[in-house]
């Protein structure tokens, strides 16, 4: 399907109006049923791995607008087909699953759901994230697209995607075969909430857009004793200490001062008494990055650093820490000139002022994975504002602190939100989709 990718892009880009009145008053007519999903998705939460009731609602919603739809794929993934005749394959795609995080917004409307995590311990749940927000505009563009079946041509694939906040979905949807038993997309889609950008607006960028990301547990041993005679002992907690303030060199002294690079040390656990010295202890780190070499150098300075300062302190081999890494995903790279046409078709569309030039962030997104198999295919994820206008602008001039993505207080403004989310992936969808 070459014929429909980027000279074809950019060409219908330079044709977009501005959004029609047609769909604006349809947006404005859909609003109503949106806020009403909206709010019923933002109280009903549920964990990574736990979206089964959330996944069935998307399916209904997909079903009602005509789709073909596939439940429980890649766990509790779900796959929406709409076929419109000959034209190019699109896929856009939502996330589905909250956070275990108390919402303490103080909305009428605010989760107070709770559920009992892979640990066992019961824990709060909150669209602290948006996806609530993500699911909503997803809806929204199905029926739009659907409704307007005469203003197009070629299949739209949608996907509801569970365990991002683990990024575990997006590698079991591909792994149970999405490109392989589904239409094959020329291009993937997906939006995400700005916790910092006026509602309604929208903005991306070029290139890298997120970062990678790898979980790293590092398993630290000692030789415990009472804390009265340390000399007989080996301190883990004193390893671990050592381990954390030598880990600060591998960003300041080791990465170019041109690549981005994060080490953090979200948490440190060891012992259980004040006069007890440890027989162990455990570092819990997020390393973020944008290029894969940067990455690697990253994880192997972990390695090798933890296991030097174990061996400073006389530890034997066999009792050198154990670094082990998980819930990982590569960078989000924007097609750049997938980027370039959407970008021009939603500036005209939307209007100059609500269409904006972002830099990259240190985030991660297993969005990424869909455009790293074997089928290369182009990927755009853009940024859709949720924060009233006097507040990001107040924010924009250093006057106000706003809550972040994964706040307890994270709440977006519904109407604008809903509505430049829908218009947005509507718009960027039809200009990727052929004219009839």
């Amino acid at each position: 399907m070459k014929k429909y990718l980027y000279g074809a892009l950019l060409a219908t880009a330079m044709t977009i109006p501005a959004v029609s009145n047609d769909l604006t008053q349809a947006i404005d007519g859909d609003f109503s049923y949106l806020e009403t999903l909206y709010t019923h998705l933002h109280q009903n939460p549920e964990i990574s791995l736990q979206e089964e009731k959330t996944a069935a609602r998307i399916a209904e919603e997909l079903r009602s607008a005509g789709f073909e739809v596939t439940e429980k794929f890649g766990g509790h993934g779900v796959v929406g087909v709409l076929r419109n005749g000959e034209g190019p394959t699109i896929m856009i795609r939502t996330d589905l699953d909250g956070l275990p995080v108390k919402e303490q917004t103080g909305l009428s409307y605010a989760s107070t759901a709770t559920t009992v995590d892979d640990k066992g311990k019961t824990v709060p749940v909150m669209h602290a994230c948006g996806h609530d927000m993500h699911m909503t505009s997803f809806v929204g563009t199905a029926r739009r697209l659907a409704a307007m079946k005469d203003s197009w041509r070629g299949t739209v694939v949608m996907i509801g995607q569970p365990a991002e906040e683990r990024v575990l979905g997006a590698e079991a949807m591909i792994e149970e075969g999405l490109f392989k038993k589904f239409p094959k997309p020329d291009h993937n889609l997906a939006l995400h909430v700005s916790a910092t950008m006026k509602a309604g607006d929208v903005g991306m960028a070029s290139g890298y857009a997120l970062a990678n990301v790898d979980t790293v547990d590092v398993a630290i041993k000692g030789i415990s004793g009472h804390g009265a005679y340390p000399h007989t002992t080996k301190d883990p907690v004193v390893l671990a200490s050592q381990i954390v303030v030598a880990l600060q060199t591998l960003v300041s002294r080791e990465v170019s001062p041109l690549d981005s690079a994060v080490v953090t040390v979200g948490s440190i656990h060891a012992g259980t008494k004040h006069n007890i010295i440890s027989d162990g202890a455990h570092l819990q780190l997020t390393v973020r990055s944008y290029t894969e070499e940067v990455r690697q150098k990253l994880l192997a300075g972990i390695e090798r650093i933890a296991k030097a300062q174990a061996m400073s302190i006389g530890l034997p081999e066999d009792m050198w820490p154990v670094m082990t890494v998980s819930e990982s995903t590569p960078a989000t790279y924007n097609d750049p000139a997938l980027t370039e046409g959407v970008f021009g078709t939603l500036q005209r569309a939307l209007g100059e002022d609500r269409v904006h030039v972002l830099t990259p962030v240190m985030g991660a997104e297993d969005f990424a994975l869909y455009s790293r198999t074997e089928e290369k295919i182009p990927s755009l994820l853009f940024w859709l504002g949720t924060v009233r206008a006097e507040d990001a602008a107040a924010f924009k001039r250093g006057e106000k602190k706003l809550p972040s993505l994964h706040s307890s207080s994270f709440a977006p403004e519904r109407e604008p939100t809903i509505k430049g989310g829908v218009e947005a992936m509507t718009t960027a969808a039809l200009s990727l989709l052929a004219k009839p």
